[in-house]
């Protein structure tokens, strides 16, 4: 046993949900715990706490249903299916997320706390971590709606005006979140018992830094307010310096963060979902392993720079993507942390194929490869929930275009204390990243990415490239695109490289039979294509899905009441 106090699997075995995730949640247990009885000590306030966790720390998940990981992220530059997902096509029925229950919990939790037999410390902590959580859940409802309506307290059946108020305005919205995330980052402890287990002010101000980007990038590139942007921007900043300076973070070996049957004490790990054989299981180190994968784009691959620091387009060291060992020689030490980089792995030759002949290990542990536990949903390997090289990502950026918006200059030091960590990482060391002027140098050479979208500055660039690739399948790159405003990037047509995979030669598998298999040109020789039918093909022209729409039984629910619930855009 890891551990004797485990927190993400003996309290969901007690109350009988530990396989609920919050995607598939419609509505929490409200009345089982909230009563005169149950609210009498820390102990229970803790516990109820927990009924958070696996809702918005969802790790691996659990059995066969991944959590942030790959799960839904291949919409998206970074991989290359055979059915490329598409948008949200039309308006949903019911569902679609637009649910109000977890605010309602935590609206709950925050008002109960007040009443317990505590010290003070204890009220302020404890409704820290409840204005967090109700923060989280405001933030994945802007960020899915824009404008929602918006509750801090918790609202009688009869209520008729508040249950059926109009939504409100996403910059009120997201006011209210920042002031829960500075309430939080104020009172919440900095030590916890259970560490790396448990919320504490590190992993608060960790998803402050998270939350903030997002919304300042999109005030910034949606809503062209300069004003809110700098505020939101400053505030992702401010929450990510803190971690750094804290000096209780530091860099580890990259694939570790990622495989471990341990994260206990892994320096990197401001919080991470734990797992044990027998109880509480996932399925992504089989994924890795012995199964069929959705590969990464040929675009994504090439985003790696080569070892000297430099684009792949532009550097010596570069040996071209003819074969796997010259696609990989002498490249970003991270790539090879994250693909398998000594063979290829085609569709009609290998059982575990990738779609793009690339695959990825970096969630797979090989000790335990050939054990039942490595394969099936039998995974216990634990799951990073934040880390520490995001935060160093997040401050880059949030610097950076805080910098845009009439904040203070980007500076040399902006990028030591946070990109220039990353590259110093054991079994990395990348040349440092300097800024020479606006544009982006190593070792005193300037240069500018051939590939580099004109519309994006260049040292933003490369930031946007290093978070890339130091967070390559975790689950960001959709969110980020969306942010940027750049949705444009999953255009299949557009951009054909993240329909492409490895270049083959079919000559190489003579015991095999490829005759189906799609590579460019339509001879033996050329970059695999993995979606091969043109009407296949995903497409983007349509930005109103940025926004999800709300569904139409909620539409007609508003309006049987006589409120004109507004839809999105374009829906």
């Amino acid at each position: 046993m890891k551990v004797t106090n485990k927190i993400f699997i003996l309290f969901f075995l007690a109350l009988g949900v530990a396989s609920c995730e919050k995607d598939f949640l419609d509505t929490p247990p409200q009345d089982v715990l909230v009563d005169e009885t149950y609210w009498s000590s820390e102990v229970n306030v803790k516990t109820f706490a927990y009924g958070f966790y696996t809702a918005y720390f969802s790790g691996y998940g659990s059995g066969y249903t991944w959590g942030k990981y790959f799960s839904g992220q291949s919409l998206n530059d970074d991989f290359a299916p055979t059915n490329p997902p598409r948008f949200t096509l039309q308006v949903p029925t019911s569902g679609g997320g637009w649910s109000f229950s977890w605010v309602r919990k935590a609206n709950i939790f925050i008002d109960r706390v007040q009443g317990v037999d505590m010290e003070e410390e204890a009220i302020n902590h404890w409704t820290g971590i409840g204005r967090f959580f109700r923060a989280l859940e405001y933030h994945d409802l802007v960020k899915a709606f824009g404008d929602v309506p918006y509750y801090d307290q918790e609202l009688a059946e009869n209520d008729q005006e508040m249950l059926y108020k109009k939504r409100d305005d996403r910059t009120f919205v997201m006011d209210r979140v920042l002031e829960d995330f500075r309430f939080a980052a104020e009172n919440v402890r900095d030590n916890v018992e259970n560490e790396g287990l448990e919320v504490d002010r590190s992993v608060v101000l960790g998803f402050m830094s998270r939350v903030f980007l997002y919304e300042g990038t999109w005030q910034k590139y949606h809503e062209n307010n300069n004003e809110k942007a700098a505020e939101y921007l400053e505030a992702a900043k401010w929450a990510a310096q803190e971690v750094i300076e804290s000096g209780n973070f530091s860099l580890a070996n990259y694939r570790e963060v990622f495989n471990s049957l341990d994260l206990s004490g892994n320096p990197e790990v401001l919080l991470y979902r734990e797992y044990e054989e027998g109880m509480v299981t996932h399925s992504l180190n089989s994924y890795n392993n012995k199964e069929p994968q959705t590969g990464v784009s040929k675009d994504g691959i090439e985003s790696y720079l080569a070892e000297d620091g430099l684009p792949i387009g532009i550097s010596d060291l570069y040996q071209g993507d003819k074969g796997i060992e010259n696609l990989m020689a002498n490249r970003d030490p991270r790539i090879y942390e994250t693909f398998v980089s000594d063979e290829l792995r085609i569709n009609g030759v290998d059982p575990n194929y990738s779609t793009t002949g690339i695959a990825t290990h970096k969630f797979l542990n090989e000790e335990i490869a050939d054990e039942p536990r490595g394969n099936s949903n039998l995974n216990p390997t634990d799951a990073p929930v934040i880390r520490y090289g995001e935060i160093l990502v997040n401050y880059a950026e949030a610097a950076y275009e805080l910098s845009t918006v009439g904040g203070p200059a980007f500076t040399q030091e902006d990028l030591d204390k946070s990109i220039n960590v990353l590259r110093d990482r054991p079994g990395i060391n990348l040349p440092h990243l300097e800024v020479s002027g606006d544009q982006p140098a190593v070792n005193g050479q300037t240069y500018d990415d051939p590939q580099r979208d004109p519309d994006v500055a260049p040292i933003l660039w490369e930031i946007r490239r290093e978070r890339r690739v130091e967070l390559m399948f975790e689950g960001f790159r959709l969110d980020d695109l969306k942010r940027w405003k750049k949705l444009e990037y999953t255009d299949m047509v557009q951009y054909p490289d993240i329909n492409r995979g490895a270049w083959i030669d079919k000559s190489n598998y003579p015991d095999a039979n490829l005759e189906n298999l799609a590579v460019t040109g339509g001879g033996n020789e050329g970059y695999l294509i993995p979606a091969s039918a043109e009407e296949s093909l995903r497409t983007f022209d349509d930005p109103r899905v940025y926004l999800q729409p709300i569904p139409l039984d909620q539409i007609t629910l508003y309006r049987d009441q006589g409120v004109e619930l507004e839809q999105n855009p374009g829906w």
